[in-house]
């Protein structure tokens, strides 16, 4: 607790001394001392109310209580917070913001509460604001790097270092602003450089509108930096609500706009253009508006686009969605009912479902097979408002492909063409060169069953919810349809059509047997996140964590028989006692079950959600697991933290299994806080698993991570000053990444960089030098990372290994290093609350000082 006793020191004062007030100063006297014994009484709430009487009667007292009150609020607000109080507890920062509107431990302890309840953009300008203030305040930067990720996604940075694609957008742009189209409204702005090009190109009237708050403060930035500020109007808003004349003054003559994401529509285009056509712009030009000026008329750009598709198989797409495993560990999976990703291309809208998700077909793990030529699935005009309205009830087009390749049907992958007008266009396809990826619309029902090059595969495409959906619902093979997208029974097994030459039955029901036969398709269904999907499909992360508790369990049971034997009858071991074993990972795991069916172990499982848990209730039962022995340590919890405790008054914990890494490649936040409190709760012999991560790593060259982490080069994109703003959104850390896929030169081979013990605390550091022999010349860029996982000194898992659901992180140096074959570079990798950082110098040899 900061001094709360001290008196303030009086300075010597320049000026007349204004009237004292014999009452005020009383009040602001006692109120200080009632704040200070409320404090010690740890009565936070009552101190708080009276430091801001203190403050707010006397600023002169800031200086000297300001420790004191940032304990107060933090602690007060620590009460809110657990008590749900949620709107006092943001009321109670704006009044320490009032008060200390530069403090910038303030600012930041209210990112962090913002940033937990989801409120990203408002969390990144408090951590901004905290950074500007103090530049070197770690805490601070670590939380702008977290939520930088979301705010600034790195295709911003692709995108402006996509030339060709700035150009032809600006070129577009030009051509419609030089034929009369004088003025123009940039929906979603992002950095401003679309309406930039218009107002360069001689746009009279220029407005634009954004949503993220993060980005509208850097658009303005950019276009004031660009001399604009003053001819192009910004709005901090969604051009759905947009009026005329309350927002701008007219309706407009061009509209420009990139609010496409991989799947087309995902960004809401279709409805924005609607209301823009009715609402923002000036009529088409087409029809009775055919021979009016340009300026006169209406126009989009892009004007349209074509929809691509393809079949493919992709083990790696495969995994993350549907189980493609009969055996967990020691487990037999068949009773778990239904298990599949939250992506389905379900023809019919479902709100707990996401149609696609997206892949960079190019960088995909494994590769991929096409299955069928690629076809056309869509085109859409964007300046027929009409077409634009009629989209969403569309009849189904159901499409017939012919299969070029035998394989495993896993996904449609879908890009498009994007028309700027009659002469330019834009291609996202997974063989451009383009900053954009792939749509995936996984196929879930069709576990085994193989496409064959003689079939046809029926695909249906629909808008009926303004998301692009893609399903494919049948094959056509020998003269039968085989349903797809219907669980079947073999008695249906298929509806004959039209065919001279019919297959024999056997292989038509060898086919069938491949599908799911479950007539409800709802019986048993349970939903798990893609990274869920892929671990429970992790075949030696398992077995390795089976290994690792059974040896585990054997040591115990040993242990307790040698004391039994020391022991004297009436001080005897009772080794007919349950081993306890509490499993801490995030989201699905069947560690607490693989525990639970050694036998002699009650595990309890942090699995919070129903239906996951009556998964594992389902697989307890089909492996003759006792009921007794699963609990749901959750189920009883308010609070995370109280997840470590000891089960019984008497009992310790034999094992307890921390989740150390996220998905992403990057250590959990408060790792080893909670391996530190986890070490205290372990009976004698005990262990935490894992006890031990080894962080491996190289030195790479890669273009690719530079061209995804800043904009690059000194020349300005398209003339204007936008990189220096924009690269304040870099971030030294990039996650997500496979190493395997990832564009670049190796240029040392792998070295330990980093060792986290957390069975033993007396074997950590927070700082390591580690000196890398470089392998090749090259352009030193990026440092990538993974980790070694050791359960126990023998037992381990990688985070590199092909069939890992862990994705690799990668430190991307801010200036690259020039180095060259038998170079030494010396690596300073430091850990700051589970954040990893690395710099890099070349170590000066004799040969390198005579250049």
């Amino acid at each position: 607790m900061p001094n709360a006793s001290a008196r303030p020191k009086h300075g010597r004062r320049t000026r007349r001394r204004r009237r004292e007030d014999p009452a005020r100063n009383e009040l602001v006297s006692s109120s200080l001392e009632s704040a200070q014994q409320c404090l010690f009484n740890q009565d936070y709430g009552t101190a708080f109310v009276h430091y801001l009487l203190v403050l707010n009667l006397a600023p002169m007292f800031k200086d000297f209580a300001r420790e004191s009150f940032r304990f107060t609020l933090f602690k007060w607000t620590e009460e809110l917070d657990s008590v749900g109080r949620i709107q006092d507890l943001f009321d109670c920062y704006e009044q320490a913001l009032e008060l200390f509107p530069a403090d910038e431990v303030i600012l930041n302890s209210m990112g962090e509460h913002l940033f937990r309840m989801g409120f990203r953009d408002e969390a990144a300008g408090h951590f901004h604001k905290a950074l500007k203030l103090r530049p070197d305040y770690p805490e601070a930067r670590e939380n702008f790097y977290r939520v930088a990720n979301w705010l600034v996604e790195r295709w911003h940075f692709l995108m402006l270092n996509d030339h060709g694609r700035n150009r032809k957008y600006q070129q577009a742009i030009q051509k419609a602003v030089q034929s009369g189209c004088n003025t123009v409204l940039d929906i979603g702005t992002g950095t401003g450089i679309l309406g930039m090009c218009a107002k360069k190109a001689g746009a009279a009237e220029v407005y634009a509108c954004e949503l993220s708050k993060t980005m509208y403060e850097l658009a303005c930035e950019v276009v004031t930096a660009n001399g604009m500020d003053g001819s192009i109007k910004i709005l901090h808003m969604k051009s759905l609500e947009m009026e005329v004349p309350k927002d701008i003054p007219h309706k407009v003559s061009l509209v420009v706009t990139e609010t496409v994401d991989a799947g087309l529509f995902g960004e809401g285009i279709i409805e924005s253009l609607i209301h823009a056509w009715h609402h923002l712009l000036l009529p088409p030009q087409r029809g009775e508006n055919e021979f009016l000026e340009p300026s006169a008329t209406g126009r989009v750009i892009p004007a349209g686009a074509t929809v691509f598709g393809m079949a493919l198989e992709s083990l790696e797409i495969r995994r993350h969605h549907r189980l493609c495993v009969s055996e967990v560990g020691s487990l037999s999976i068949a009773a778990a009912g239904e298990l599949r990703s939250p992506v389905s291309c379900s023809p019919e809208p479902d709100d707990s479902m996401e149609p696609y998700t997206t892949e960079r077909l190019s960088r995909l793990p494994g590769g991929y097979k096409p299955l069928t030529e690629p076809f056309t699935a869509l085109n859409i005009d964007f300046n027929n408002v009409q077409e634009l309205e009629g989209l969403s009830s569309r009849e189904v087009q159901q499409i017939r492909l012919p299969v070029t390749q035998e394989g495993e049907l896993d996904a449609l992958a879908v890009w498009f063409q994007l028309h700027l007008d009659e002469e330019s266009s834009l291609s996202t396809g997974p063989q451009e060169d383009t900053c954009w990826e792939q749509a995936i619309y996984p196929v879930h029902s069709t576990n085994g069953f193989v496409l064959k090059p003689q079939d046809e595969l029926l695909v249906e495409v629909s808008c009926r919810d303004a998301f692009l959906r893609l399903c494919s619902v049948a094959v056509l093979r020998d003269g039968h349809e085989i349903r797809l997208d219907k669980r079947l029974d073999l008695k249906d097994s298929g509806n004959p059509i039209p065919n001279p030459d019919p297959n024999p039955e056997a292989e038509l029901c060898s086919a069938l047997a491949c599908l799911q036969t479950d007539q409800n398709p709802t019986k048993d269904f349970c939903m798990l996140e893609c990274s869920e999907m892929a671990l429970l499909n992790n075949k030696d992360y398992h077995l390795s964590f089976c290994s690792a508790l059974t040896k585990l369990f054997s040591q115990l049971k040993v242990k307790c028989q040698n004391k039994e034997r020391r022991s004297d009858s009436t001080d005897s071991a009772d080794c007919s006692d349950l081993l306890y074993v509490l499993d801490v990972s995030e989201g699905f795991s069947l560690l607490s079950l693989i525990a639970a069916s050694n036998g002699h172990v009650k595990a309890y499982s942090s699995v919070e959600k129903t239906k996951q848990q009556e998964v594992l209730k389902r697989l307890a039962r089909s492996n003759n697991v006792p009921e007794q022995h699963l609990e749901f340590w959750l189920n009883h919890m308010e609070d995370e933290q109280g997840m470590l405790k000891r089960p019984s008054r008497e009992k310790l914990w034999s094992a307890i299994m921390l989740d150390c890494v996220e998905t992403c490649g990057l250590i959990r936040q408060k790792l080893m806080e909670k391996a530190s409190l986890a070490r205290c709760l372990l009976e004698d012999g005990g262990c935490i698993f894992p006890a031990k991560i080894v962080v491996h790593g190289m030195l790479v060259e890669s273009d690719t991570l530079l061209l995804e982490s800043a904009v690059q080069g000194q020349e300005p994109t398209l003339g204007f000053n936008i990189a220096p703003f924009i690269n304040q959104f870099t971030v030294p850390v990039h996650v997500f990444l496979d190493l395997s896929t990832l564009e670049c030169r190796h240029l040392s081979d792998s070295v330990e960089l980093f060792v986290l013990d957390l069975m033993d605390s007396t074997a950590n550091y927070t700082n390591r030098e580690v000196t890398v022999q470089a392998t090749s010349a090259g352009r030193l860029t990026a440092i990538p990372f993974w980790y070694h996982i050791y359960l126990d000194e023998e037992i381990s898992v990688s985070t590199l290994s092909q069939n890992s659901h862990w994705k690799q992180a990668a430190v991307v140096l801010q200036q690259p290093l020039e180095v060259r074959a038998g170079d030494r570079v010396h690596l300073a990798v430091k850990l700051h609350k589970s954040a990893i950082s690395i710099s890099a110098h070349i170590e000066n040899t004799p040969r390198q000082m005579e250049q």
